[in-house]
């Protein structure tokens, strides 16, 4: 066997392995994917972004994260929503495909949403949401090579665990709060309400509720002639999310200088040890963005940098945002009800 051979041998087995610990292990928790640029991924934040667009709002976004493995993990989310202002109300749909390692382990979820604002006095309002969705989870069995494969050499498994494996379809329920002003905002989110079943073996794996908080501060560093035209503005923010024995914050900032933004995130719970034998502290990624923004347009592209144990050796990951925020013509415009959520 030469070295190339060993090599992709040994790619086989790391793939192989962390899907059979993720998916078939008896202690393993299904957790949900992320996005590193989370305020440009709104409604899969927290369901009470909803509708605070323009009026349309349609957002994208693309992640593929360890592209050095042989089949990495490649998420997609596609929303719309819609600010109805007159009733006070926000109407989205979002639409999600995450597929993960060499079993192309596949999470297709569509959800409705729903927000309703009140307006606390002239400066400040409160946005409630809610996310009804339906998730379809399903395995290929034929991406899977497992050890008895590798060892007679045959392209048939005998495992009697894979007669087991079956596609899950269920129902979820989220719901979320948040307070802003024109300039600073702050929210919690809870997914999972439900705890949905995850087994593909028909075992209990309930997925875990995830708690998410967030918050931020738009400051203002050069105005233009008009009194809100910012022409440059750094944005400090934060999201932390726990999701069973699982926690995770990422905290830093977005800088624009009209049309240009970018920003530095730091991804981990600092002086969080995870292994306090070892002296090894919870620190993941640092991640690099750098994006345009138009009035009815932005584009963004961050990367990954990865500061864990697990080194270069995964590629990090990129992550592309588009989103297309606009008002439809009208004859007749009406006053605004609400201000306008701060852009990050």
């Amino acid at each position: 066997m030469n070295i190339d051979q060993i090599k992709n041998l040994h790619r086989i087995l790391i793939v192989s392995l962390v899907c059979c610990f993720s998916f078939f292990g008896n202690q393993s928790k299904a957790q949900d994917f992320q996005f590193s640029q989370y305020h440009e991924s709104p409604l899969y934040l927290n369901p009470a972004f909803t509708g605070l667009g323009k009026m349309h709002r349609v957002t994208l976004n693309s992640r593929i994260q360890w592209p050095s493995l042989p089949k990495a993990y490649v998420t997609n989310a596609l929303a719309y929503d819609y600010n109805l202002d007159y009733l006070s109300s926000g109407f989205g749909l979002m639409l999600t495909r995450d597929v993960a390692g060499s079993g192309n382990l596949g999470n297709t979820n569509a959800s409705f949403l729903y927000s309703y604002r009140v307006a606390l006095g002239k400066k400040l309002v409160l946005s409630t949401g809610m996310q009804f969705a339906y998730n379809f989870t399903g395995l290929n069995q034929n991406g899977l090579t497992l050890g008895d494969q590798l060892l007679d050499n045959r392209g048939v498994s005998f495992d009697n665990e894979l007669s087991n494996i079956q596609n899950i379809q269920y129902f979820d329920f989220s719901g979320g709060m948040l307070l802003y002003s024109q300039q600073l905002w702050g929210g919690f989110a809870v997914h999972h309400l439900t705890q949905p079943e995850m087994s593909l073996i028909g075992d209990s794996n309930p997925l875990n509720m995830k708690i998410s908080i967030h918050g931020g501060i738009r400051i203002p560093l050069y105005r233009g002639p008009k009194k809100m035209d910012n022409i440059s503005s750094i944005a400090p923010s934060f999201v932390y999310k726990k999701q069973g024995i699982n926690d995770q914050l990422d905290i830093g900032f977005n800088w624009h200088y009209d049309p240009i933004s970018a920003g530095l995130w730091y991804r981990g719970v600092p002086f969080k040890r995870t292994d306090p034998n070892a002296g090894l502290y919870d620190r993941d990624a640092l991640i690099f963005k750098f994006g345009l923004i138009f009035p009815d347009f932005q584009a963004g592209y961050s990367y990954d940098f990865t500061i864990s144990e697990f080194g270069g050796a995964s590629g990090g990951a990129h992550e592309i945002s588009i989103i297309f925020d606009f008002e439809a013509k009208i004859r007749k415009k009406r006053k605004k009800e609400f201000i306008p959520c701060p852009t990050f």
